[in-house]
């Protein structure tokens, strides 16, 4: 199976008049293609900043970042990127919003536009396509803008914490209803979190990263024996807490 990313040795400094702060050090792993990942870590490790190095925002001070075998800056690998907040605009209506990205792009075709009302319908926002996103649930705005994301069809989709901004129960559902989406299109994902279930029930592996500045402490790959495998359906597993109580301790290493 082919690696869609490649990190090695990666290493970042934030630079203030103050001084410097070293965020990440000697970081490397790789990302298969349809693999998904969880990172965990303490507050203020730098998993966001990690994220900010993949999408290509922040320049690594060493270290390399390989897309599809070609270097971050020489890739045309899609990288999507789904943040805390799904940013819809009001002022638009939902089919508006999703279709966004696809007018920056200039790829705004008959088909691209066909494609949008297919995954709307898909995906159970049909019926609010005309619909502001002040009159959805916080749950259908996420998947909203995940669908708005999924349309550029990206190789690569990085998630920083999107359902943070959810209270309890509606997090579990959505977490559940987009990792499945995310499975069935059968993409590549990077998932930044401090909810260790969360982490837990989405990913393929947990990477754990120690505190500031932050290095892989370990990853750990995970397995259910599940005819039907998904977000909810994990947590009622024993396995489950094997693996939330062998996260939570090494996260927890003084």
């Amino acid at each position: 199976m082919k690696k869609v990313l490649e990190i090695h040795d990666l290493n970042y400094t934030y630079h203030t008049p103050e001084g410097e702060t070293p965020a990440l050090r000697d970081i490397s792993f790789s990302v298969k293609s349809g693999e998904f990942i969880s990172i965990v870590g303490p507050s203020g490790c730098g998993k966001s900043t990690l994220l900010s190095l993949i999408s290509g925002l922040l320049t690594p001070g060493d270290g390399t970042i390989q897309l599809m075998g070609k270097p971050l800056k020489e890739s045309r690998t899609n990288v999507g990127y789904m943040l805390q907040h799904d940013h819809l605009f009001e002022w638009r209506s939902i089919y508006h919003n999703v279709l966004l990205g696809l007018e920056i792009q200039h790829n705004l075709t008959a088909k691209t536009k066909s494609k949008a009302h297919e995954l709307l319908e898909t995906y159970g926002l049909e019926e609010f396509a005309n619909a502001k996103p002040s009159e959805l649930s916080g749950g259908m705005r996420q998947r909203a803008a995940l669908v708005r994301t999924l349309i550029l069809e990206p190789d690569l989709l990085l998630l920083d914490e999107p359902f943070s901004a959810l209270d309890y129960q509606t997090r579990l559902t959505v977490g559940d209803d987009i990792g499945q989406i995310i499975r069935r299109e059968k993409k590549t994902a990077i998932l930044v979190t401090h909810d260790l279930s969360e982490a837990i029930s989405l990913g393929d592996k947990v990477i754990i990263l120690s505190n500031r500045p932050a290095t892989i402490q370990q990853t750990v790959s995970l397995h259910f024996n599940l005819a039907q495998d998904t977000p909810l359906h994990r947590r009622n597993t024993p396995e489950f807490k094997d693996y939330f109580n062998l996260i939570w301790k090494e996260l927890n290493q003084k």
